[in-house]
């Protein structure tokens, strides 16, 4: 008996070497699911960790005392503060781009202006009118002056059967296309009339720019909702009153084509 429980205790293994191979185990584990999940914390919480594990396996230094790989996380301010600057520089380039197109647009009407211009001031060489019609781009547009005695008898707002032929010509040089908007103005000298038609100057330089207008308008290719007519009388003179040069300067008939874009 005793023989065989020494036989028997021979053959059984010893089992110790379980215990620190488990702990080891168990160990490795821990550090694979530290290490995972480390990749997804932010900059502060991995500095900590790495901070433990030196302490824990090195004293303090080792591999894992280096700068972190994940970049650290901005503030909601700098956030806000970037997508401020961001919105702005967007907004700019829209408005340099805005401003660019306009500028774009207004010189490409200024040149049609002077196209037209040029068209009126052929008419005028053409017709000998030299002395008679005057044509000057200006801020408000393209203003062709007609001096009164061209339409008008003195003191007359009928624009004379002689130069009939002279505005229906004028009013061929006026079709454009996409149409413009045209101001007809009347103007005289501060001489004063008082007869039996007008009381006053204004009267008269209001009723001749109308009387032109009609003439103009009899052109079926002329849209009158395009045009309107005032009468300033004497008060916007461009000459002196003093002198009868300046008076027939004052005298006059103005048509202003408007430009599509200001500046």
């Amino acid at each position: 008996m005793r023989r065989r429980k020494k036989k028997h205790d021979d053959e059984h293994m010893d089992e110790s070497w379980l215990i620190p191979y488990a702990d080891l185990l168990t160990l490795l584990l821990a550090l694979f699911i530290v290490l995972y999940a480390s990749s997804s914390v932010d900059a502060q919480k991995f500095e900590e960790l790495s901070e433990v594990f030196n302490e824990i396996f090195t004293g303090g230094t080792g591999m894992m005392d280096h700068p972190s790989p994940v970049a650290p996380q901005q503030s909601s301010d700098q956030v806000e503060k970037q997508a401020a600057s961001s919105g702005h520089d967007v907004e700019k380039e829209k408005e340099l781009s805005k401003e660019e197109l306009d500028k774009q647009a207004f010189l490409k009407d200024q040149e049609e202006l002077k196209e037209i211009q040029q068209k009126i001031n052929e008419y005028i060489k053409t017709n000998n009118l030299e002395l008679q019609f005057v044509t000057k781009l200006t801020d408000e547009g393209l203003l062709l002056t007609i001096r009164d005695n061209v339409l008008f008898d003195s003191g007359s707002a009928t624009v004379q059967g002689s130069d009939l032929g002279v505005a229906d010509e004028l009013s061929g040089l006026l079709e454009m296309n996409p149409p413009r908007n045209i101001i007809i103005s009347g103007h005289t000298d501060n001489v004063p009339i008082r007869n039996a038609e007008f009381d006053s100057n204004w009267e008269l330089s209001v009723m001749r720019a109308v009387n032109f207008m009609k003439i103009i308008l009899h052109n079926p290719k002329l849209d009158p909702q395009w045009f309107s007519a005032k009468g300033f009388g004497e008060f916007e003179p461009i000459a002196d009153n003093g002198t009868a040069e300046g008076r027939g300067q004052n005298r006059r008939v103005e048509v202003l084509i408007l430009p599509r874009v200001t500046e």
